[in-house]
């Protein structure tokens, strides 16, 4: 199963590359640091960029070596992109962009718990290997759950996110999600 996790995050790191190569080195859209903080980039923008990916990263993930592989993805929603932007642009201290919005395209992977530690024990190499941004395990509000971020480099490409989940811990975090990140739906 490692074998697995480490060719999604090579799969997943050509895909951003390709889609983001596609997306922002043609001259067609403006290129924007998103080390920027959020006032200095237009959400226009971001909601641009977000659009863009929902609509063609199916064409983008039927050409990845994923065929063997059970995963989950999802592109975050604008109504939740724009309740994080106005979040965070109540805070007094500014965040770069790339790190509010580090997620706009997010994957999942659910595993056992010895392929966890397996991963674990093997992400700085790959981190170094692949030019990941970071990662970290989150252990928070009743969640666990790995987080890896690939930006290939680029302050000018959104990142996206990598979660590996422990099976054990799933129920936990679906629930911990509902109740902490689907706050900003009215029912």
């Amino acid at each position: 199963m490692l074998s697995k996790i480490e060719k999604l995050i090579d799969e997943i790191n050509k895909v951003h590359l390709a889609f983001s190569q596609d997306y922002f080195e043609t001259g067609k859209i403006e290129k924007v640091n998103l080390k920027h903080t959020l006032s200095k980039v237009p959400v226009e923008h971001i909601l641009a960029y977000r659009l863009n990916l929902h609509e063609s990263i199916n064409d983008y993930l039927y050409r990845a070596d994923l065929y063997d592989t059970s995963y989950f993805y999802r592109v975050k929603t604008s109504e939740y992109i724009l309740y994080k932007i106005e979040r965070f642009n109540q805070r007094s201290e500014g965040y770069p962009v790339n790190s509010i919005l580090n997620d706009i395209f997010g994957v999942r992977i659910v595993v056992d718990s010895i392929t966890i530690q397996q991963v674990m024990d093997n992400l700085d190499i790959w981190k170094e290997k692949y030019g990941l941004k970071n990662w970290y395990l989150r252990d928070k509000e009743e969640y666990i759950g790995i987080h890896i971020y690939f930006k290939n480099s680029s302050n000018f490409y959104y990142p996206w996110e990598l979660q590996v989940w422990d099976r054990k811990d799933a129920e936990k975090n679906i629930q911990s999600h509902r109740k902490y990140k689907r706050g900003f739906v009215n029912n």
